[in-house]
């Protein structure tokens, strides 16, 4: 510590014992996350500059500096060559320590010639050091959260690998640079995620133009491929441009409009020399060189042939398409969360329009009426997308083709969802029907030859049926798919009212009213959607339903037996991923045998192994069940779900849609999943201006006055 308050107190002789104290703390406890001074002086710069105001920034920095330079000594065992360790003074004669306090104490002042530096006592603002204390530890936090994600993200990265065989004839062409063909062509690759295989001797071909969709049970590799195709571990031809809509804009000071037009690199370029060489003719315009009016004409005309001037509209009807407002187009990326960072990535993406667009999950952060934009604008898309989503509608809006991984395989199939659905149906009845005649089939040749096998006069017939039968290729029966299923408990039937809003209004402040004069109710018969746009006010809404939020007006009336069962992602983090489910279960609901967890948990298709296997290691599917498991243990009779099908494959979301129709309780459901709401809800709620109104003619008025508004924007 010594060093350090050396430094401090030579620099800032008016520094107080509890700053240095603090400082020092700083940087014996955090010094491993200091890489340089300016992460230090982020740290402690506003203490320092705080304690004696008439440091200017670069004084403060040179400090850090000092600091940092000591640091990096005690870490190697090495004092830097700029930092001295102070004159030292031989005592020639006794001191009397009782005076020199006393002298301090009447004198106030600093005495420099002495070996013992005394200082000006300083009062220190609590307030003002809390507040510094409480800044350094957010940036520390994020610090090594940053450093954690990008560990677990390089983990994960080195954890999953695959490997393609080449051809050598296409190689050598794509390495001379002629080939100019957008068409990628992946042939007998398999990807591994550590020791489990997840993908062997697939073949896939994506043709230039075609928006091919990507199913599949959950956990099979669909997310995999796409991180391995973006980060070239499954080599694409070099010319052809590929982005990954995988991770949220970083947010800083740039404006949301100004991050998407920033990805047009060639626009960026030209508009930078455009602007360089008007300033150098602005300088000199006598001697102006007919080299660069050349250049600038051919700037010109790029920059035309491109349509650059009309790129801000465009990045601004993206923007819109996908929920910002003109206001918000104006904000800076740090003030979004990170779903509005997600959509600002989509609309990067789909501003740059890249040869091979890849989207996972697209429509999880968007609200009902950005999913109708985004179904129309991808359904215009001109150059390759693969798409990996369980939105059955969004893909047969948008697919011209559906890739099917199954069985460490994948299957191309023309067409949208719907038509895959039906292909594929026959094709299994097909291979089903195909399998029984070969059984049949055996099954004569070997009755003959069991008829007639010791029979002299036959002996040739059945040497014959023998050869037929060691030829014909190994029986295989067709592979069944595991059906998930979903069952809801049985709960008390309730007579109305169940739940019910009358005139009633709310508001966090006077200025910002929420609601005014809401009048809906529920039953136990109720089937309802609410829709909306992010930030109408769903969630309050939710929160005013279930008495988490007491209304500034009206009347919330709810039936005293009545029993909300509230499902959202929330609950799914909030699992205690080190127990397993059935350890979880016990401690959630202690009291009953192991028999009644597993028979609940069975209920949502976790059984078997998996009950006995640490949530973490659960698929985001899973996870989900898990939770609707633990919601059923408190036998809800009325269920409240937000947004219940994310991470859930469409035979999961199906078998959820029949269990809430059979389910003889009242459910409200937010969801973004269309085929979901059109199976179970009989009533629309929609939040929009301060209000909610039932849509008697349910999602399909809805979905056409959105698509009317849109037009009407456009």
């Amino acid at each position: 510590m010594a060093d350090y308050e050396e430094v401090l107190t030579q620099c800032i002789p008016t520094i107080d014992d509890e700053i240095v104290t603090y400082v020092n703390s700083i940087l014996e406890d955090s010094h491993d996350d200091f890489d340089d001074s300016d992460a230090l002086f982020e740290a402690i710069g506003d203490v320092l500059m705080q304690t004696d105001i008439s440091k200017s920034e670069d004084e403060i920095r040179q400090i850090c500096k000092d600091l940092h330079d000591i640091l990096i000594g005690s870490k190697t065992g090495t004092t830097p060559a700029n930092i001295t360790n102070g004159t030292r003074r031989m005592l020639n004669a006794p001191l009397q320590m009782s005076e020199m306090v006393k002298k301090e104490h009447d004198e106030r002042t600093v005495t420099s010639s002495n070996i013992w530096l005394t200082k000006r006592i300083w009062a220190v603002d609590q307030t003002k050091l809390a507040k510094a204390e409480q800044q350094i530890q957010k940036k520390i936090t994020r610090k090594t959260e940053t450093k954690t994600t990008k560990k677990t993200a390089e983990k994960e990265e080195e954890m999953a690998s695959a490997s393609q065989q080449f051809n050598r004839k296409d190689t050598k062409f794509d390495a001379s640079g002629q080939n100019r063909s957008l068409d990628i062509k992946i042939d007998d690759f398999d990807i591994s995620f550590g020791e489990k295989q997840l993908i062997k001797g697939a073949s896939i071909q994506l043709l230039s133009g075609r928006r091919y969709g990507f199913v599949g049970r959950n956990g099979l590799g669909k997310t995999t491929l796409l991180k391995l195709l973006s980060r070239g571990h499954l080599k694409i031809p070099s010319h052809i441009s590929i982005l990954h809509v995988e991770q949220e804009v970083v947010g800083d000071q740039t404006i949301a409009l100004d991050s998407v037009l920033e990805c047009d690199e060639e626009r960026n370029r030209l508009l930078k020399e455009e602007k360089e060489i008007n300033a150098t003719l602005s300088s000199s315009p006598t001697k102006t060189d007919a080299g660069i009016s050349t250049r600038l004409s051919e700037i010109y005309q790029q920059l035309e042939a491109m349509e650059a001037d009309k790129a801000p509209a465009k990045a601004a009807v993206i923007l819109a398409g996908l929920g910002f407002t003109p206001k918000m187009q104006g904000q800076t990326t740090k003030e979004f969360s990170g779903g509005w960072r997600m959509r600002l990535a989509l609309a990067r993406a789909l501003f740059t329009k890249p040869d091979l667009l890849l989207l996972d999950e697209p429509t999880n952060m968007l609200d009902m009426k950005a999913i109708i934009w985004l179904e129309n604008y991808l359904q215009k898309w001109q150059t390759t997308m693969l798409v990996v989503s369980h939105d059955r509608m969004f893909l047969n809006a948008i697919s011209t083709d559906i890739l099917y991984l199954n069985n460490r395989l994948i299957e191309t199939y023309r067409g949208n969802y719907d038509i895959f659905h039906k292909t594929r149906e026959q094709r299994l009845i097909n291979q089903q029907k195909e399998y029984e005649a070969q059984v049949q089939y055996r099954e004569h040749l070997q009755v003959f030859i069991d008829r007639f096998r010791y029979n002299a006069n036959r002996a040739a017939s059945v040497q014959s049926k023998l050869k037929i039968l060691e030829k014909l290729p190994p029986l295989i029966a067709v592979e069944k798919v595991s059906t998930v299923t979903f069952r809801f408990p049985e709960c008390e039937r309730l007579s109305p009212p169940i739940l019910q809003l009358d005139e009633v209004g709310f508001y966090y402040s006077k200025d910002e009213v929420i609601f005014n004069s809401i009048c809906v109710n529920a039953d136990m018969e109720s089937r309802i959607c609410i829709v909306g746009e992010n930030g109408a006010g769903k969630t309050t809404l939710l929160k005013i339903l279930q008495g988490d939020l007491s209304p500034t007006s009206g009347i919330c009336h709810t039936h005293r037996n009545l029993s909300i069962g509230y499902f959202s992602q929330h609950h799914v983090d909030q699992l205690e991923m080190d127990q397993t489910s059935l350890e979880m279960m016990a401690e959630k609901f202690p009291g009953n045998n192991s028999e009644l967890y597993r028979n609940k948990l069975g209920q949502f298709g976790v059984s078997g192994d998996l009950v006995l296997r640490p949530v973490s290691s659960l698929s985001g599917g899973q996870k989900s069940r898990v939770a609707f498991a633990v919601l059923c243990m408190q036998n809800p009779n009325f269920l409240i779900l937000v947004e219940p099908t994310n991470h859930l494959d469409m035979e999961t979301i199906d078998a959820l849609g029949h269990a809430l129709l059979k389910f003889k309780g009242g459910v409200i459901l937010v969801s973004h999943d269309e085929r979901l709401i059109r199976m179970i809800c009989k009533e629309l709620w929609v939040v929009q201006g301060g209000t909610v109104r039932t849509l008697e003619g349910g999602f399909e008025e809805y979905k056409h006055i959105v698509e009317k508004e849109l037009e009407m924007n456009c």
